[in-house]
């Protein structure tokens, strides 16, 4: 680095305190030194239960770890920080995060807009459980939003839900759009981040109300830890903070994460911004690739220019993410024959980690879908793109392709 780069990064006498990096904020939020030991990395705090000074007193605030633990306390301070908002909460699973933040919010009767395209998880616990709870769930094109404008004028939601990118055919929505849309009838606006990560957007500093995350996915990034999580902003709900509402729920159903899933999850974390970079140039490749491939009839990438949301996601993303589909010529037997026939990319429905995978959404990750509007075309496969080498992606998907 030259004399130059050194003063240029040093911040001026008019910005001493900058706030800290997205790297630096992953890192080091929430992720204190070990104040007995000056350990560098956190202990587990491997315990279901504390030590209580006096009957109504407790040590640093804790008491049983259902209630709060301080190794899932930093992590929810990271997942703060990193997404802008005012707290968050861990989860032992992307769906009991779900589970409960629609727990939280709605009651019998109550209206939720969902975009069409949404993990088949989401589609099950909307159409088949809370279904039965009375909440009606109305369906909605990601990209059309003159429809969702509609919908919402009609209906009246307690709750728009969100998937950006969709999966799996990674259609970016406008999150403030749909914001003003959502809050003009007094609806809280949900956004499912885990394709995009808070590498890439923070829905809260675009309007959403709360953002829900599979940290399983890009956020644990190893495919060794299950996990869930909710951020939430400033926003109120019947007289009442939204983190106390969510707080509440978390604390009384209790489907929270434990100590070593947090500590797994938080290390992934902190690498989360060098990985994210290594996916997006990967996928971008690979999704430049695929179109010049007599075998693929159309790609679905939004770092592609022809895709109808690459305006949106230039606008709405620092980068375009580590996910690409694809339709095949050849109809639903081929893109089954491709997804198995590939090697360094592992047939999985996972999503997120280190390594490539590949799936058949139709009848892998959306088959709860099966039947209904809101299912994936069947010729359609999903790659989530790891950080290999490319070369030996590249010289994979030619052999599938060409099986």
């Amino acid at each position: 680095m030259t004399t130059l780069d050194l003063h240029h990064n040093i911040p001026s006498k008019k910005n001493e305190n900058p706030t800290p990096g997205f790297r630096t904020r992953a890192i080091h939020a929430g992720q204190d030194p070990d104040p007995l030991t000056g350990a560098v990395i956190p202990p587990i705090y491997q315990t279901s239960t504390f030590v209580q000074p006096g009957v109504e007193t407790l040590r640093a605030g804790f008491e049983y770890s259902r209630g709060g633990n301080p190794t899932r306390t930093g992590l929810e301070e990271q997942l703060a920080k990193l997404e802008a908002g005012a707290a968050a909460f861990s989860f032992a699973s992307g769906m009991a995060a779900e589970d409960a933040l629609l727990r939280a919010v709605l009651k019998p009767g109550a209206t939720v807009v969902s975009t069409a395209e949404t993990y088949g998880g989401t589609h099950r616990l909307l159409t088949q459980l809370y279904a039965r709870w009375g909440v009606n769930t109305v369906f909605v094109s990601p990209s059309e939003q003159d429809k969702l404008a509609q919908a919402v004028e009609t209906y009246r939601p307690d709750v728009v839900w969100l998937e950006t990118p969709s999966n799996p055919l990674l259609t970016v929505v406008d999150i403030s759009a749909w914001a003003e849309a959502t809050h003009q009838y007094g609806g809280l606006l949900v956004v499912d981040n885990t394709f995009a990560s808070p590498a890439l957007q923070q829905p809260i500093t675009l309007g959403a109300d709360l953002v829900i995350h599979s940290t399983t996915k890009y956020i644990g990034g190893h495919s060794d830890v299950l996990g869930g999580a909710i951020v939430v902003g400033e926003t109120s709900w019947e007289d009442k903070p939204l983190a106390e509402v969510i707080g509440f729920q978390q604390f009384a159903a209790g489907a929270v994460a434990g100590p070593q899933d947090c500590f797994l999850t938080s290390r992934g974390l902190k690498t989360l911004g060098v990985r994210m970079q290594q996916h997006c140039e990967n996928a971008r490749i690979i999704a430049e690739w695929l179109q010049d491939r007599s075998e693929v009839d159309q790609v679905f990438y939004p770092g592609l220019s022809f895709h109808p949301s690459y305006d949106i996601a230039r606008r709405q993303m620092s980068d375009f993410g580590g996910i690409v589909s694809f339709r095949l010529n050849g109809g639903e037997a081929k893109a089954r024959q491709v997804a198995e026939s590939t090697e360094t990319f592992l047939l999985s429905v996972s999503l997120g980690g280190v390594e490539s995978l590949i799936s058949h959404p139709a009848t892998m990750t959306h088959g709860s879908t099966k039947g209904s509007e809101q299912a994936p075309p069947a010729d359609v496969v999903r790659l989530s793109v790891g950080i290999e080498n490319i070369e030996d992606l590249l010289i994979d998907l030619e052999r599938a392709l060409r099986s």
